[in-house]
């Protein structure tokens, strides 16, 4: 079930980013928080505070007018496919952090409490061969006139960095006390560097803008950082 989720929350994603710019992107995934929290609050008895409130509120705002500054670019969030493939790209990547935390978490704190690399090392297994089929049924038939492969090192690269990245991240749910609300919020950090990367890299238009939108969701994160204290 991990797997699934996780593999489909990619074919969304990736589907996304690549007909959107970075800049866009990077601050949506940045509410995926929001998403945890709610869930968390649902399903683990999680409880929100006042600043985690107005964490969850200036989110929001931020995610408005975001969609407000991607019309200047031709996005319209109402009826732009590849918003809706990020937006659920989201939504199944925040049903995983809180499945990760279901199996993770000790059976007295609502879990099963499995180990840590065993859920890992299962999921990475499954993913192989769920991949694989992907890899045959989607990218194999049209390879020579959509995207035909070509070798970089940097594939390698992704998978050592994905790994690691899942191991901090699988550690951190199985410590004594750890709150997937926080965890999430901490991970989602990363759109600072995928801002910079669409800035400086690629180039992309109304940073001015964007930065304001981006603001609000580090500010939102710091709201929800001090309320969960």
């Amino acid at each position: 079930m991990k797997s699934v989720i996780v593999l489909s929350s990619w074919l969304f994603g990736y589907f996304g980013i690549k007909h959107l710019p970075i800049t866009i992107v990077g601050p949506i995934n940045a509410t995926r928080p929001v998403m945890v929290l709610v869930g968390a609050l649902t399903f683990f008895g999680e409880r929100l505070s006042l600043f985690q409130w107005i964490g969850v509120i200036t989110a929001m705002v931020s995610l408005y007018l975001l969609s407000r500054t991607g019309r200047k670019e031709g996005i319209d969030f109402r009826h732009n496919k590849w918003i809706v493939f990020v937006l659920a790209a989201n939504i199944l990547g925040a049903l995983s952090g809180l499945y990760d935390k279901y199996l993770m978490a000790a059976p007295e704190n609502g879990g099963v409490g499995l180990d840590k690399m065993a859920v890992q090392s299962w999921y990475n297994i499954y993913q192989f061969f769920m991949m694989g089929a992907m890899l045959l049924i989607l990218w194999l038939p049209t390879r020579k006139r959509t995207t035909p492969f070509h070798w970089e090192w940097s594939i390698i690269l992704i998978s050592v960095f994905l790994s690691a990245a899942d191991f901090v991240y699988f550690y951190s749910l199985s410590l004594d006390g750890a709150m997937i609300s926080i965890v999430s919020m901490i991970r989602r950090g990363s759109v600072i560097v995928s801002f910079l990367f669409g800035a400086m890299v690629f180039h992309e238009k109304n940073l001015k803008a964007k930065v304001v939108d981006l603001a609000l969701v580090l500010l939102s994160m710091v709201f929800l950082f001090i309320g969960s204290r």
